[in-house]
């Protein structure tokens, strides 16, 4: 037996004779047992109607296993597919087990790295190797972990454009089901997790195991549930016939798959993740700037005194980061043209962008702009200079005018040249401008992609990759946010190389109250771009107030997406002490454990941020619809300290309209309680108006 146990979690293995080792129990810490007793404890007798020999299911089981699920693993060799018979050897230490197999005969061999992050996080990586002597083809290589048949809710994500992050629970499906994404990128629509919960999923209790697949592209969650084994829960990469083709000696090293495991509901998940991503050597140690971007501002009306203008008010208002987003280069004025043709559009901007960088940065600001490498227009130098670098199947191209997506194309990155190219062209700019922050956009699917006569996603993943970490190599201190129309590239493959995600392309609080709750399962709201709209809605034609816009952007790293030269006096004056506010409370925010205060009438949205010591919290309190009740209910905030007495402000910068039954407290301003009344009591909260927030600070009295 193998125990590997890190912070509150643990993964039993047990190495059987012959093959693969297998998983006998992930989840709440245990202590160190014999294998006797486990095996008294866990194994099953051989039921009638199954295979002879009691059988658990190994970290990658095969139907040459006798498993009748999903195979963990497919591959094949002169058109037969091939179950290894493996010949294994496991080493490790307390946190981590590396499992090496050999099977000389299919000409394979493995190595299966098992890790418990110090936040208790399971990764799990797998590199199959081709030992043969002739080629070996990789259908796909999944990872996978035992969970208990007490499991009965299984909740993944769906969505659109500027509806990311939707989430839909179904009672547990019997047999092997799988959710598959294959539109070259994770997709507004993506599952982004699979989740496994004890009854409905809540966010503040319940058990909990969830995986998640870090890859930027195509994947395949899948849950096994046969009536003979344990149900398995995982995913991997989805490959195409033919993408992944592996000569004798190379390998395949799959995406990492994360795994968590939680007794305190969705919010344990989610604190286990943020901590694991907090203790990154990478993750972003400064404060995460109080940006303006001015796609809402201007749109394609790029002109150079204008954005002058819009930079001076912008850092008189407090901004720190300034991105000029689409619209600068060569020929683009609108969205039809000119992606590829990285270099600035003398006609708008005669004189360069490095006067409106210098003026930037002579702010006191950093200055950000917006590319999208992997895409060209058919209208641009780049595709009449190289028609042979699109990313698609080249008896379509000419033919097939639906390949077009936002009437752009995709450019294959992972032709050597064509990289380069891209690469040389942002780095240029980057230098002569200086700039300090990319937005890198990818706005459309990848359609029949073909790289050198295969399927070419997966190649052109790990180019965009590769470019990302020898731009931010080249240009040390250059941070890149990762935007895909939205919210539809959010994973930790991609978070592994960029330093935030753009949420989604609505700026509409009450739609992005839900899109920062859910990626909030994931990310931790310093790494998520959440910025204050105009009033009315791009997206959404909904008009909000401003205070509740203020009080969402606050969700995340925050900022303005607005043309704040026409405010109204009272407007700059609120956005230059939103813009205070959020200075002040980041250090908090951004270090939190982030809960969700239970409250039952669908119309609230809480979000609370608990510091690590629970000395402070700050609480998002927003009202998405009408009250269902006339009087509202108790606001409890698990996570404070029950010893400690909490002295509870309304910040005043985030303006809120309330209707009757305006409790005592709020009238006062703020109410000093103890922190066991906040956690199992609660404060009567009012009956805020439909789209209005306000924002609660604790702090030890």
């Amino acid at each position: 037996m193998t125990l590997l146990t890190r912070d509150g979690v643990s993964l039993l293995l047990h190495s059987p004779a012959a093959g693969l080792p297998c998983v006998l129990h992930w989840g709440a810490a245990l202590t160190e047992v014999g294998a006797e007793a486990v095996s008294s404890a866990l194994d099953r007798q051989t039921a009638p109607g199954t295979l002879d020999a009691a059988w658990w299911p190994t970290l990658l089981p095969t139907e040459g296993d006798g498993w009748s699920g999903r195979p963990g693993l497919q591959v094949h060799r002169d058109g037969r597919l091939l179950n290894p018979r493996w010949d294994a050897q496991i080493e490790g230490d307390a946190h981590t087990a590396t499992i090496t197999a050999h099977d000389a005969t299919a000409g394979l061999s493995l190595v299966c790295t098992i890790e418990i992050g110090a936040s208790g996080v399971v990764r799990v990586d797998n590199t199959v190797r081709n030992t043969g002597s002739a080629s070996l083809g990789v259908d796909w290589v999944e990872a996978s972990l035992p969970v208990p048949r007490s499991a009965t809710h299984l909740t993944t994500l769906d969505g659109r454009w500027a509806r990311e992050k939707r989430p839909v629970t179904t009672a547990v499906p019997a047999g092997s089901t799988t959710r598959q994404s294959r539109r070259g990128r994770p997709g507004h629509d993506a599952p982004m997790f699979y989740l496994l919960t004890d009854g409905e999923p809540r966010w503040h209790e319940g058990r909990v195991w969830a995986a998640h697949v870090a890859w930027s592209a195509d994947v395949t969650y899948r849950y096994d549930r046969v009536s003979e084994a344990l149900p398995l829960l995982g995913g991997g990469e989805l490959l195409r016939p033919g993408e992944i083709v592996l000569a004798p000696g190379e390998e395949y090293a799959a995406p990492s798959v994360f795994l968590v495991h939680s007794d305190a509901g969705l919010d344990g998940v989610a604190d286990r993740v943020h901590r694991w991503l907090r203790a990154r050597p990478g993750h972003p140690s400064t404060p995460r700037p109080f940006t303006l971007n001015t796609w809402e501002a201007v749109y394609f009306d790029q002109r150079p005194g204008h954005l002058v203008e819009l930079a001076e008010r912008a850092a008189e208002l407090g901004v720190e980061r300034f991105v000029l987003d689409d619209g600068w280069f060569l020929g683009r004025r609108d969205d039809t043209t000119s992606l590829g043709d990285w270099t600035v559009d003398p006609t708008v901007w005669p004189d360069g962008l490095r006067p409106l960088a210098d003026r930037v940065h002579g702010l006191g600001m950093q200055f950000g702009l917006w590319f999208e490498p992997e895409m060209v227009s058919r209208d641009s130098e780049l595709a009449r200079a190289h028609p042979d670098w699109f990313l698609h199947d080249p008896r379509h191209l000419d033919h097939r005018t639906e390949l077009s997506w936002r009437t752009q194309f995709v450019l294959d990155i992972a032709l050597p040249e064509a990289y380069e190219h891209v690469r040389s062209q942002i780095s240029a700019v980057v230098d002569e401008v200086g700039v300090d922050f990319i937005k890198w956009d990818h706005n459309r699917d990848l359609v029949e992609p073909l790289h050198d006569g295969r399927p070419g996603t997966h190649a052109q993943t790990l180019a965009t990759y590769a470019m990302i970490d020898e731009l931010k190599r080249r240009h040390p201190g250059l941070e890149i946010e990762s935007c895909s129309s939205g919210g539809a590239r959010t994973d930790l493959g991609i978070m592994a190389h960029c330093d935030r995600v753009w949420a989604s392309d609505s700026n509409d609080p009450v739609e992005r109250q839900d899109i920062q709750r859910w990626t909030g399962l994931l990310l931790p709201p310093e790494l998520v771009g959440a910025h204050v709209g105009p009033t009315e809605s791009h997206s959404s034609g909904r008009t909000t107030s401003l205070g509740m816009r203020m009080a969402t952007s606050l969700l995340g790293s925050a900022g303005l997406e607005w043309n704040v030269l026409e405010c109204t006096d009272a407007e700059i004056e609120a956005i230059r002490g939103f813009a205070a506010l959020y200075k002040e409370l980041r250090p908090l925010l951004h270090s939190a454990r982030v809960t969700h205060p239970p409250l039952v009438d669908p119309a609230w949205r809480a979000t609370g941020f608990i510091a690590p010591d629970a000395s402070a919290a700050v609480v998002v309190l927003a009202a998405v619809a009408g009250l269902d009740d006339a009087r509202a209910e108790r606001l409890r905030i698990p996570g404070l300290d029950t010893a400690r007495n909490y002295r509870v402000r309304v910040r005043t910068e985030i303006e809120s309209k309330c209707g009757w039954n305006l409790p005592p407290w709020v009238s006062a301003g703020e109410v000093t309680l103890p922190g066991s009344f906040l956690v199992e009591v609660g404060l009567q909260l009012p009956t805020l108006w439909p789209m209005q927030a306000m924002l609660l600070h604790l702090t030890e009295a």
